[in-house]
């Protein structure tokens, strides 16, 4: 069963300059694309991984995801209810007590004037529930000491802020947990310790992540369904084995050509040809076709639309 069904998700930022600037400077009003008619789901209880370049709207479906954006098109829909739409607040409420989002940057998202404990059972605290004792053994199940609670987060290392940020998801016994890149600012072998442990607290609790990250070697050992982003827009959708044995989309391949691999050490990749796209004034027909070694006429001028090829959802006219 889909506990989260995107449809056709779109959110367009106005950028634009002051008024007096535009009236001045002769000009028009200015539209961001951050995403572009995005659709997956996520079925209960698994881990679906985003992701992409930096730029490439991955934080933002996030922050759609659990209402801290709301979305210009399309819509999001969590066991059947949308909220950005529904008019009934009790039902509204009741699905945001299951969701919790776990944040890139573990010290900017801590209280630094609280201590761990008043952290921690905050999301508990705020509905008037029964916090006694909660911080602390939250604490001992991702690793820490009881007697952590009483310090505060400026006396922790990353690693350790991030497994308390971990405890705070938890405290409101949530169903999905959206994992904005929550390893990235972490050392190699502390990232590995913090993923074992959101995999072994997946299996505990029966959570479901959305785990958003740009570090392919994390996700392949994460994720039960892989969703490509470029520009904003959904290129390729698969599961991890055949992702990465047979990538179809030509973004796809790059991104595993750059990634590090052992046993390749001095390995030459040749680097990607063309620039960037403006995500303000966005290239017609395929956002890759600029840079894609595979790009025809039909590429510059139609946008593919996501079809089945050989067990992966793929946006390529030139995928086969």
């Amino acid at each position: 069963m889909a506990l989260v069904d995107v449809r056709n998700l779109t959110r367009i930022f106005d950028v634009s300059k002051p008024w007096l600037n535009r009236v001045v400077e002769r000009r028009e009003k200015a539209y961001l694309t951050a995403v572009s008619d995005v659709s997956f789901q996520i079925e209960e209880r698994s881990v679906y991984a985003l992701v992409g370049e930096s730029g490439s709207g991955k934080s933002t479906i996030g922050k759609m995801l659990v209402g801290l954006l709301g979305p210009s098109k399309g819509s999001v829909e969590i066991r059947g209810t949308d909220l950005a739409r529904e008019k009934d607040a009790a039902k509204v409420d009741a699905v945001r007590r299951d969701i919790q989002m776990i944040f890139q940057d573990p010290f900017a998202s801590l209280n630094p004037r609280w201590r761990v404990r008043d952290v921690i059972v905050e999301p508990v605290a705020a509905r008037g529930g029964n916090t006694d004792g909660m911080a602390e053994r939250l604490l001992e199940q991702v690793g820490l000491s009881a007697r952590d609670a009483g310090k505060f987060p400026h006396e922790f290392s990353g690693g350790q802020r991030q497994r308390i940020c971990i405890a705070r998801a938890l405290a409101s016994e949530p169903k999905l947990i959206v994992c904005d890149e929550p390893t990235s600012a972490l050392d190699v072998s502390v990232q590995a310790q913090v993923l074992n442990l959101m995999s072994d607290l997946k299996d505990e609790f029966g959570l479901t992540y959305l785990f958003i990250s740009h570090d392919l070697t994390v996700v392949q050992h994460m994720a039960d369904r892989i969703g490509v982003l470029y520009l904003g827009r959904l290129v390729e959708e698969a599961g991890p084995d055949a992702l990465f044995d047979d990538p179809k989309h030509p973004y796809t391949q790059m991104l595993l050509a750059a990634a590090p691999q052992l046993g390749q050490f001095g390995r030459e990749v040749p680097p990607p040809t063309g620039e960037i796209p403006d995500p303000i004034n966005p290239p017609t027909g395929c956002a890759y076709h600029p840079r894609c070694p595979l790009a025809a006429d039909i590429c510059s001028q139609t946008r593919p639309e996501m079809r089945d090829i050989r067990g992966a959802c793929v946006a390529c006219h030139m995928a086969e």
